[in-house]
């Protein structure tokens, strides 16, 4: 990135991000944006739609009943839009067929299409999309950190789905970001400096810092730790006391662990913009800013940081488009919010017993609420949670805005079902962890005995279901012996000890879950998390019984595994786990028969993918996968085929 930019002014635009299309029905749409300011909106909507008509079949004008807007900053409001299409006098979407749309912008009702080219597919004059209730096809991915040295898995599923917009049986039916969509917790240097910028520009509203060393956010903006060195202001061990004290009461332990804390995130402004500058080219237009003052190997790395941002910003067009022309759910994985959050009973205490850590964890879940939370399901947040979010907005004073936080942090509604056939139920593996009430130092279970009971309830009489969980169930299990041995030593924290088979009351109910008798005959697991890409094939053993179950896992968006020490931990696993190996009755899964699937085009014996990029998944009629890929950032496709020779 150059020390200074100059671009066209986008205030002038009015929209700075999205739309960003969250949920297609025949009855109902949700969008999500944010303008300059809270503009009059209409919704044109073109059925059937070869992407060239003139004419809308229907208009909206998105008043109060359609729309809430949120103001952010001076010159920056968030603008919710769910249309009951009933309650508008406008009859159902047809199902399996092209659906075009349009937002019209002011009182000249200014086609945001036409002001914006770049949102429709080439030969197209606004997004389109289709709606499908019969679940036949999806993308998925995870782990999307803007200056990771590779192409973006975003704009590799913008051109995979620009290839095939003839046909809209061809469109998946949605995407699923199933975690880490931004990185709050490792932030490149130049994109921090941007985000000030941003903010600056847009006005974002300004903070108070309690228990923290700095009064607010414009001193945290101004000080000389701001850049690189914000590990200064975050809790370590080795820091002196009386520094620690003041901020954390004394506390033994780390609260912030990632490696990467020297540009943590702090402030909602700060999340927020991180948001709008990772989802939109516009967002960057016009942003001027100047390196900060650095000493020589900050500098050396703000370059380098600087040509991956560079990248990544040359991407965006694409990424907005495949977000506006495509069904976008999404849930958190712990980088939205910082890294092993919520990994131990021990960090939980430890995070949230001080108002400094639980005010950067809260603003960090604020921003995942309004930018991603919400649109999964709209109704969730209507009686309790908005209600407290529209009183921080207005008074903006620091009870408020602790006061939504807590609410937050107590929220037991983050999970959410699509209603497609089979269904597709995603889970909430961070904010319901089944601590360990005499180990709080060892990792929790992902989720706890109430939030799987609830899980059951929910798969009951199904045929089919895809289930999307953060981490993996079915892992690696080289890699997951390996975090189990830093367990045992005290050191989970070390090894990112994050997996099903961690805590022994998850494992044990979540398999047995797998076993009940009226639960779904096929399960398709989609996951993230991990950095590389597999696909699985589980049964049960000495069982009479019907499930089969499918693990496929696609990570990073934009990320990596360091490619060497993969490559021995897949030759390892290989050897160490062979099909009649003893070692496999130490694990808890021995009474399931796990089949990797091998990747092709794939080296011999490969059986773990490293590579930025997006996975797709087509379902046959009975809600099996029939066919597994990973659509890579470098436009090369891996396919994972079914393997005589898989080890168990």
């Amino acid at each position: 990135m150059q020390d200074t930019a100059s671009f066209a002014d986008p205030v002038a635009n009015g929209v700075l991000a999205g739309p960003i299309l969250r949920q297609a029905r025949p009855g109902r749409l949700v969008l999500w944006l944010v303008a300059a300011s809270n503009l009059p909106l209409t919704l044109a909507l073109y059925r059937d739609d070869d992407g060239r008509r003139q004419v809308a079949d229907d208009t909206i004008v998105l008043d109060s009943r359609h729309r809430r807007d949120l103001r952010i900053g001076e010159h920056a409001w968030m603008i919710f839009i769910d249309v009951d299409l009933g309650a508008a006098g406008v009859e159902p979407l047809p199902e399996g067929r092209a659906i075009g749309y349009d937002l019209l912008v002011g009182d000249d009702r200014v086609s945001l299409a036409a002001a914006e080219p770049a949102l429709c597919y080439e030969g197209e004059s606004r997004p389109r999309f289709v709606i499908k209730t019969r679940l036949d096809s999806l993308l998925h991915g995870s782990c999307r950190r803007p200056h990771h040295p590779s192409g973006d898995g975003m704009a590799r599923a913008d051109r995979w789905l620009g290839a095939r917009r003839a046909d809209s049986d061809d469109w998946p039916a949605a995407m699923l970001l199933t975690g880490d969509q931004i990185y709050a917790d490792d932030v490149a240097g130049p994109l921090l400096r941007a985000i000030h910028a941003l903010i600056a520009r847009l006005g974002l509203w300004p903070e108070t810092l309690e228990g923290a060393l700095l009064d607010d956010s414009d001193a945290l903006y101004a000080c000389s730790a701001c850049y690189y060195r914000r590990d200064e202001l975050l809790p370590k061990e080795k820091v002196n006391r009386d520094l620690r004290d003041r901020f954390f009461g004394g506390t033994r332990k780390p609260v912030f662990t990632s490696a990467s804390s020297g540009n943590h995130l702090i402030t909602l402004a700060e999340v927020l913009a991180m948001y709008l500058l990772c989802w939109s080219d516009v967002a960057w237009r016009g942003l001027e800013y100047t390196r900060p003052e650095l000493d020589e190997e900050e500098s050396r790395r703000y370059d380098e940081e600087a040509r991956a941002i560079d990248a990544f910003v040359a991407e965006l067009p694409a990424v907005r488009r495949v977000m506006a022309n495509t069904v976008t759910a999404m849930i958190f994985d712990d980088h939205d919010i910082t890294d092993d959050w919520n990994l131990t009973g021990e960090w939980m205490d430890t995070a949230y017993g001080h108002p400094f850590s639980r005010r950067i964890i809260g603003n960090a879940l604020i921003a995942y609420l309004l930018c991603q939370g919400w649109g999964n399901r709209p109704e969730a947040f209507e009686e309790t949670v908005w209600p407290c979010v529209v009183r921080y907005i207005d008074t903006r004073d620091n009870a408020a805005h602790d006061a939504l936080i807590d609410h937050l942090l107590e929220f037991r509604g983050w999970g959410f079902m699509l209603e497609t056939d089979p269904g597709v139920l995603v889970l909430d593996t961070r904010t319901r962890r089944w601590r360990r009430g005499r180990a709080p130092s060892k990792p929790s279970g992902l989720m706890d005995w109430e939030a799987l009971s609830e899980m059951q309830g929910q798969l009951m009489n199904r045929e089919s279901v895809v289930m999307v969980s953060a981490a993996p169930i079915f892992g690696v299990k080289l890699i997951e012996n390996i975090q189990r041995v830093f367990t045992w030593f005290g050191k989970p924290l070390m090894v990112d000890a994050e997996n099903w088979m961690a805590h022994p009351g998850a494992a044990h109910t979540l398999l047995n879950i797998f076993r009940h008798g009226k639960t779904p005959k096929n399960f398709t697991i989609l996951s993230g998390d991990v950095h590389y890409s597999f696909a699985y094939d589980v049964t049960l053993r000495f069982s009479a019984a019907r499930q089969r179950i499918w693990q496929i896992t696609s990570s990073g968006v934009k990320n990596e595994f360091p490619r060497r020490l993969l490559d021995w931990f897949d030759r390892l696993n290989r050897w160490l786990y062979a099909p009649y190996s003893p070692l496999n009755w130490f694990t808890k899964r021995r009474r399931m028969r796990i089949e990797p699937r091998r990747p092709s085009p794939a080296d011999h014996g490969e059986r773990l993918v490293n590579g930025a990029g997006m996975g797709y998944v087509r379902f046959n009629a009975e809600g099996q996968p029939s066919e597994i890929r990973e659509l890579c950032a470098d436009d090369a496709d891996v396919v994972f085929e079914q393997d005589d020779d898989a080890h168990d």
